[in-house]
């Protein structure tokens, strides 16, 4: 058995590759910018279009964090005009510009030179502050509003590619370089940004980018960092450590939250498969056994009636009729304990007799809906089984029907019910969404949509890599529990 689980997991791991590697590609192309989201709005120095130094050095510091300063891969298949040093662009929109740049015209070198002059321009007119003498002079507001308005100037055309655009933008630069005459000091600098862009399309080399080349990185890359880790001092490593990284929202690691929502999605999965399987097992192999009988008609029709009910209208009565101070207020209507917690020293068995009252309607509505395909499902399969020559042999022997039934027929029809059994783990990551939001569970369910409405990606990312995972794991352990139920299944 141990041989045939490590075949197992040896087969999983190329398919645990492609996982990893599927969420890092979404995570890595994913829309946004993360270092941007992960500076507190705290800083913004209130001027408009252009970033404060401490707003600059946040997201450096960022980017750092979480590895956007590494090259993507491992390698990566690009052309003679690109440099192999692009990832080190802090700004992505600046970098798209840049690459956009190079696809035009092909001249890196010229390119470089371009941004370097640019970009100290920019940093001339973010660090120049006015003395106390200029703002005398002059109306302080209006100066302060040129010196805005030329870094929001400079920075748009550092993240555009268009030559229309950057020539209107250098023009109205030069307007406002000619508004005071403190600001003459900057137009030769800025002549040399100017002259360093015509330079780009004097000395086009378009053919460049046909000529292809593969730049190799080393293991020193956001992919490796993401499995392996750096050596803890950011990152862990998913593989080694559970690391997915760290929540745009609260800046918490993710594995922490997913360690603390899904013990209550994966309790509501395994107590709603317990229980789905113990009505429906019985149902079925007695539907079969009395085939075409009242009891396999009407236990039928009610089966499909509670499959056709919705999740959220079932939820939505119970809630109406149990937990409704004008109705029956039987049962507490959200939550799956009491708002101020357990009592310090509640036992286990206290914790869960204070809890019982709570499972009980998000448990129906897990549970209800699986009750028809299971059921339904095992009847087939127990049909298929007592028409068999053993089941004819044994019932010719003259053992009791219950003994042939139960006990030689049951085993053989379990096969397609352990199928379903597969999907238990993968449905404990994802949790119910809709069930979990309207009674206010803790799980993922409700974790994964709040990630999906605030572009959390990293937590997205992670709940579909151990999704992946964890089917695998349902895979193997239904292979294990074919063999186990029937003896024909050879683990070889």
């Amino acid at each position: 058995m141990l041989q045939y689980i490590l075949k197992r997991v040896l087969i999983f791991i190329p398919t645990l590759i492609a996982i990893t590697l599927l969420g890092f590609i979404i995570s890595v192309n994913a829309p946004g910018n993360p270092e941007e989201r992960m500076v507190t709005a705290s800083q913004n120095d209130g001027s408009t279009g252009s970033q404060s130094l401490s707003q600059i050095v946040e997201k450096k510091r960022w980017r750092t964090k979480l590895g956007l300063d590494l090259p993507v891969f491992y390698f990566s298949l690009t052309s003679v005009s690109r440099p192999d040093t692009l990832y080190k662009i802090d700004d992505r929109n600046e970098k798209e510009a840049i690459d956009r740049l190079i696809s035009i015209y092909g001249n890196w070198d010229d390119i470089q030179k371009y941004y370097k002059s640019l970009n100290k321009f920019y940093s001339s007119q973010l660090l120049f502050v006015p003395d106390t003498n200029v703002l005398k002079q002059h109306n302080k507001n209006a100066v302060l509003e040129t010196m805005n308005q030329l870094k929001f100037e400079a920075s748009a055309i550092k993240g555009t590619y268009d030559k229309t655009v950057i020539e209107v933008k250098m023009n109205k630069i030069i307007t406002l370089l000619s508004s005071y005459p403190f600001l003459e000091k900057f137009k030769p600098e800025f002549e040399k940004v100017r002259q360093d862009f015509l330079s780009i399309e004097k000395n086009a080399s378009v053919w460049k980018n046909y000529i292809p080349r593969i730049a190799f990185y080393g293991f020193k890359n956001q992919y490796h960092r993401w499995l392996f880790g750096d050596g803890g001092k950011f990152s862990k490593g998913l593989l080694l450590h559970g690391d997915f990284g760290t929540s745009y929202v609260t800046r918490q690691p993710i594995s922490d939250v997913i360690y603390s929502k899904i013990g209550w999605s994966l309790f509501f999965s395994m107590l709603s498969v317990l229980l789905a399987y113990l009505v429906s097992i019985p149902i079925g192999v007695r539907a079969a056994a009395k085939r075409g009988s009242r009891f396999d008609k009407s236990s039928s029709i009610i089966l499909f009636m509670l499959y056709s009910m919705p999740s959220f209208w079932l939820a939505t009565l119970l809630l109406m009729t149990f937990a409704n101070t004008d109705a029956l207020a039987w049962l507490p209507a959200s939550g799956v304990k009491p708002a101020l917690g357990y009592p310090d020293g509640a036992s286990f068995w206290e914790m869960v007799k204070i809890s019982f009252p709570y499972i009980i309607l998000p448990a129906i509505c897990y549970t209800y809906s699986s009750f028809a395909f299971l059921s339904r499902t095992m009847r087939v399969a127990m049909l298929d089984v007592v028409n068999q020559d053993y089941i004819r042999t044994a019932r010719a022997k003259g053992l009791p029907e219950n003994k042939v039934i139960w006990k030689h027929g049951l085993r053989n029809a379990l096969l397609p019910i352990i199928t379903v059994f597969a999907n238990v783990f993968p449905a404990a990551i994802g949790g119910s969404v809709i069930i979990e939001s309207i009674f206010t569970i803790p799980g993922m369910g409700s974790e994964a949509i709040y990630a999906i409405q605030t572009n959390n990606y990293p937590m997205i990312i992670a709940i579909l890599t151990i999704t992946g995972f964890l089917t695998l794991v349902g895979y193997l352990i239904s292979d294990i529990l074919y063999a186990i139920v029937d003896p024909r299944i050879s683990y070889k």
